[in-house]
């Protein structure tokens, strides 16, 4: 079968397609012919070998940890009635970039026939930590938020979660394109590309701020959403796509009456995935909010695609389509 793996750590060019063995059932198990491969900004720093929160991958390795397809094959112990059945399927850390890809039983979900796979990874992968972060964080009608990275596949989400909430949104992204999408979504819009972007959004809040931030950037453009939190709001922290997650010292937050809820939340996220990824789906049914899936390669571009997530040049959520 074909594959896409990572030979050694270092930028998308070390990310190369080749030929694998087909993998081989277990008990328990199950194979899974990809149609779609989710792909993470995450993955792409792992590929690079400076990623802090996950254990490196033994080279070479095959990138994906989410994907979705037809089940082929199943291993003793597993209900044969799973064979042609549409379905998620979370394959790990590794696995994801290949035609055939090996998963456990316990870790499929089935995909309504009226969704479309492409759309089922980008609500899986994004959608149930948008909503995560969102009931995590209290979201309330009477909110100001304030999205980082607005333009890309959680932030996307992020948005439109506030906006049906009732909350007033403003999005904060790099260069007119994102923030062209930040607006159709129906939020305002920042370019935190130019000098003096946080001014924009205290004169936008009448000096007050947003009351709520969602902080996935982290580095210099976490540290400024920070300062113009609103007193007595939440300053929630997602990711540092910078390359650091956003610092702050309890004590300058307790001054403020800032509420923090640092990076670790996602670790407490696991027992409440399955349930989000499921009412986010219900959400897209009712029509409350929509993937954003702004690019799509085929899996001999996988390098591209990781690419085009680095260079920040990327809209929405980024897959690959086998």
């Amino acid at each position: 079968m074909r594959v896409a793996r990572v030979t050694r750590f270092g930028g998308p060019d070390v990310l190369v397609t080749g030929e694998a063995p087909d993998p081989v059932v277990g008990p328990g198990q199950v194979v899974v012919d990809v149609a779609v491969a989710g792909i993470t900004y995450v993955e792409t720093q792992i590929r690079r070998g400076v990623d802090r929160w996950h254990a490196r991958p033994s080279l070479p390795y095959v990138p994906g940890g989410l994907v979705a397809g037809r089940v082929s094959e199943v291993g003793d112990g597993v209900d044969p009635s799973w064979v042609g059945r549409r379905v998620l399927a979370s394959t790990g850390q590794t696995g994801g970039f290949a035609e055939r890809a090996l998963a456990q039983v316990d870790a499929l979900s089935p995909v309504p026939d009226d969704l479309d796979l492409a759309d089922a990874v980008a609500l899986s992968s994004d959608g149930r930590t948008a909503l995560g972060l969102v009931e995590t964080a209290g979201l309330r009608p009477d909110d100001v938020v304030l999205v980082e990275a607005a333009a890309g596949g959680v932030g996307t989400l992020l948005v439109q979660l506030a906006l049906a909430a009732g909350a007033r949104v403003i999005g904060a992204a790099r260069g007119e394109r994102k923030l062209e999408l930040i607006r159709e979504l129906g939020a305002e819009a920042v370019d935190y590309s130019e000098p003096g972007w946080t001014k924009q959004v205290l004169e936008a809040t009448g000096g007050v701020g947003p009351t709520l931030v969602f902080d996935g950037v982290g580095g210099g453009i976490g540290r400024a959403s920070f300062e113009v939190t609103a007193r007595g709001g939440r300053f929630s922290i997602h990711g540092g796509a910078s390359g650091d997650a956003t610092s702050v010292d309890p004590a300058e937050a307790d001054a403020r009456g800032v509420t923090v809820i640092g990076l670790d939340q996602l670790r407490g996220f696991g027992a409440d995935l399955d349930r989000w990824a499921r009412e986010m789906t219900e959400k897209a049914a009712a029509g409350t909010v929509r993937p954003v899936i702004g690019q799509t390669f085929p899996l001999d571009r996988a390098a591209d695609a990781h690419a085009a997530i680095e260079n920040r040049t990327a809209l929405g959520k980024t897959l690959l389509l086998l």
